[in-house]
């Protein structure tokens, strides 16, 4: 517990000095998250990332990962799409020249992980850009969701959420997470009322229902992916808290929802 303390108050307030610089050191971060949550998946899956495959596919991730890429090469918003379509291309003419021995199902996979990295982590981003609160309410709603979550389902849990996946969830506490994130979002609404998108009490309780239960399912997904290749954790970058999957598993399916919904 002390190590998983220390980590998260070093970890998270280093992520939220990023957070509020924002510009080129967000985009960096970013990019190296993207890398490292790729890099993390090969190894669950029992690849190597330094290899021709993995080398371009971390790259794809990457480059999707930052939209501050488009500026500095000067191309359009679309850049960083088109620059991960450039790497993914590369890895399809591979499976000419690879004589059999590498197909288009095989390119499957690393195509999902550097797609599934690269577009959260540029949503991120994309949020920053417009608004702090906006990038601050997401990472306060998917921080208050484990919170209440564990307190909850560790002192009132009694019917489990989905076994099969997550033998520790339980239904009360995925609804006190639930409640946990509405509560920091009308906090976050009232304290910060000129700087909040006019969204409204009731909107705002609507919207952190949802993404409330977006960060669960993206949670429960990660569980699921980890449970198919039989390990604990996605990898042991942070001591006590396991690899960045493990950490941003929530907030990979949160930031898009949102971008979805018009916040940003």
């Amino acid at each position: 517990m002390i190590q998983r303390t220390i980590t998260a108050v070093v970890a998270g307030v280093a992520f939220i000095a990023v957070l509020v610089w924002g510009g080129i050191a967000l985009n960096l971060l970013t990019g190296v998250l993207a890398i490292l949550v790729t890099s993390e998946f090969f190894r669950m899956k029992g690849l190597r990332l330094l290899s021709f495959e993995g080398v371009l596919i971390a790259a794809a991730g990457a480059a999707l990962a930052m939209p501050g890429l488009s500026s500095l090469l000067h191309l359009d918003s679309s850049g960083p799409f088109l620059l991960f379509a450039l790497f993914v291309m590369v890895l399809l003419a591979a499976t000419v020249f690879a004589k059999g021995t590498y197909s288009f199902e095989d390119l499957a996979f690393p195509f999902f992980v550097a797609f599934y990295a690269g577009l959260g982590f540029q949503c991120l981003v994309l949020a920053r850009n417009l608004s702090l609160f906006i990038v601050l309410l997401a990472v306060a709603m998917v921080w208050a969701t484990d919170i209440f979550a564990y307190l909850v389902g560790r002192q009132f849990g009694r019917r489990k959420l989905i076994p099969e996946v997550s033998p520790s969830k339980t239904i009360e506490g995925s609804i006190g997470g639930i409640l946990g994130a509405v509560v920091v979002a009308l906090i976050l609404l009232t304290v910060f009322h000129s700087q909040a998108p006019q969204l409204g009490y009731v909107r705002m309780i609507i919207y952190a229902v949802l993404f409330s239960a977006a960060g669960q399912m993206g949670d429960l997904v990660e569980s699921a992916i980890k449970r198919r290749y039989g390990v604990k954790d996605s990898g042991n970058i942070l001591p006590g808290h396991g690899g960045i999957f493990d950490r941003f598993d929530s907030m990979l399916f949160v930031l898009p929802l949102m971008h979805l919904l018009g916040l940003f």
